[in-house]
């Protein structure tokens, strides 16, 4: 019977030696992600967003990893999976600090360096701005207000072109101005990230 190789790979082992207690190194960051089962606790702790057990977790692994449903799984599949989680996975993402994992009970939950990696996931929890919309629909508005001014259609036509343009130009400027204090904050909040990096 094979024996499975249970030590930490030295980025991960000296990771509270090369880290502050709020920060990881690029090197365990990168260690961690590079498997994708472990990318894959990460997604799927995101999702459920609340402790989950040990064969909930490996269940739908498994039920991934074979374009299945959890109840089609055979026992070898998930007990292929539990095993590489118990022994290897999940031990290394506890050492790390990214998880909390309690192997006597069998209940993981992110923790808070956990944030470090969703960055460089591409998940749903992880999603882009869209104010490519916002400025998109402020465009038809004033489009069609403007159209709606010039036919002096009720209501419109009463306004002068002037004030009507003048009211569309503002818009568009409390658009961008938001947008810039949204993407300012953001930016603050991924550099908090990032200087918790090493």
């Amino acid at each position: 019977m094979s024996s499975v190789d249970t030590s930490l790979p030295e980025e991960i082992t000296s990771v509270t030696e090369d880290t502050s207690a709020d920060g990881l190194s690029k090197d365990v960051i990168f260690e961690l992600l590079k498997n994708r089962r472990r990318r894959e606790v990460l997604t799927y702790l995101l999702d459920c967003d609340e402790t989950v057990t040990l064969s909930e977790l490996a269940e739908q692994i498994a039920a991934w990893e074979n374009d299945t449903t959890v109840n089609q799984l055979n026992s070898d599949q998930r007990k292929r999976v539990y095993v590489a989680l118990y022994q290897t996975h999940l031990p290394k993402m506890d050492d790390a600090g990214i998880i909390e994992y309690d192997q006597d009970r069998g209940l993981i939950e992110l923790s808070d360096n956990a944030d470090l990696l969703v960055m460089y996931l591409d998940t749903e929890s992880h999603k882009h701005d869209r104010w490519d919309r916002w400025y998109a629909v402020l465009s038809v508005v004033g489009l069609v207000v403007l159209l709606a001014g010039f036919l002096e259609l009720p209501l419109v036509g009463a306004i002068s072109m002037t004030l009507l343009s003048a009211l569309i130009v503002g818009a568009f400027c409390c658009l961008t101005a938001l947008h810039v204090v949204v993407n300012q904050r953001l930016q603050r909040h991924v550099d908090g990230k990032l200087s918790r990096i090493e």
